[in-house]
């Protein structure tokens, strides 16, 4: 987010920054922590030279913040590039964010486990978190409704260890075709770690939290993964995007996090261009985008905001790990 975002940004004041004056970024770490999160929150809303916040990453302190920065005198818009949680869903009139929900990652991932792979019994581990439990719930009622079966639901928790119990216990229940590993990446590394250590081979598949697990070479090899943007994406503006990106920061790709800050930044800049950079007068602007104003195309694709703040146009797209690279899975 952050290296995308100072592209972004230089590429902006390269051509003479909004209304003549040079942007500038602010980064603060929440360390996806709520009570840290609160604090950076609060200290963005009472500094009036904040016009806007990009963030956050994650869907926890996105949802205690919301509230701080949609509060009060002066709200202070807030829109993010990876916060997926259905609960942030119309959460305040000052929040947008440019990726789906998990409402949508979960029965997409059902939708490809059983219409492309042709699965019909699967387990999940999960992380006991808004994130894990967001897309353990929406893939097994759609898996479910398609007349697949979810032969087991686990928690994983990263203070335990190894999830060994749980694939043991998978494998007495009977085959299964797929694992849902609904998850962090560090998390997933593990997993896969003591898959391979056991023997299994069932297609493992992911919500976008898994973005990264491509860095760890075989392990990942044919790992399915749901995001919202894929750097192999169609169009022009974003072959730019992604070529540029390289050059900046060593050869290193965006992901849908990094992809998703730099049309953030492009859309903020838009909208202060064309309204200044009154913090209500920039919400209302991008209230306005995909209805009274026209659809902003950014290297994510089309963003067009629904009246609470989402983009129910975005679609979800299925990546698979090959040569350690993720790139999207050809049978779309």
């Amino acid at each position: 987010m952050r290296q995308a975002a100072e592209l972004a940004v230089a590429e902006l004041n390269a051509r003479g920054g909004v209304r003549g004056r040079r942007l500038e970024l602010r980064f603060a770490d929440d360390s996806a922590n709520d009570d840290v999160a609160l604090r950076i929150a609060q200290a963005l809303y009472d500094d009036p030279a904040v016009v806007a916040v990009v963030g956050h990453l994650t869907s926890g302190p996105t949802t205690a913040t919301a509230r701080v920065y949609g509060g009060g005198r002066t709200p202070l818009p807030l829109v993010s590039p990876s916060a997926s949680s259905p609960a942030l869903a119309g959460i305040s009139p000052y929040f947008f964010r440019i990726c789906p929900s998990d409402v949508v990652f979960g029965a997409r991932l059902a939708q490809f486990a059983h219409g492309t792979l042709g699965a019909r019994r699967v387990g999940v581990i999960y992380s006991n978190d808004e994130y894990g439990r967001g897309v353990r719930r929406t893939f097994a009622t759609e898996f479910t409704r398609l007349g697949g079966v979810v032969v087991s639901e686990d928690p994983y928790l990263p203070g335990v260890g190894s999830p060994e119990p749980y694939l043991t216990r998978l494998v007495r229940l009977g085959a299964v075709d797929a694992l849902v590993l609904a998850m962090p990446r560090t998390s997933a590394e593990i997993t896969l770690r003591e898959l391979t250590r056991l023997g299994l081979r069932w297609a493992i598949l992911g919500g976008d939290a898994l973005t990264g697990i491509e860095t760890a070479g075989d392990l990942a090899s044919g790992v399915r993964v749901a995001s919202g943007y894929l750097p192999d994406r169609p169009g022009a503006r974003n072959t730019a995007f992604v070529a540029e990106y390289m050059r900046a920061f060593d050869g290193a790709r965006p992901d849908h996090r990094g992809a998703g800050a730099y049309d953030i930044v492009y859309l903020l800049a838009a909208a202060i261009e064309a309204v200044g950079p009154d913090r209500r007068a920039v919400r209302d602007y991008l209230a306005s985008v995909g209805s009274d104003r026209q659809a902003f195309e950014g290297v994510t694709g089309r963003i067009a905001f629904s009246p609470g703040g989402e983009v129910p146009d975005k679609p979800v797209l299925i990546g698979v790990v090959r040569d350690g690279r993720l790139t999207t899975e050809a049978s779309q």
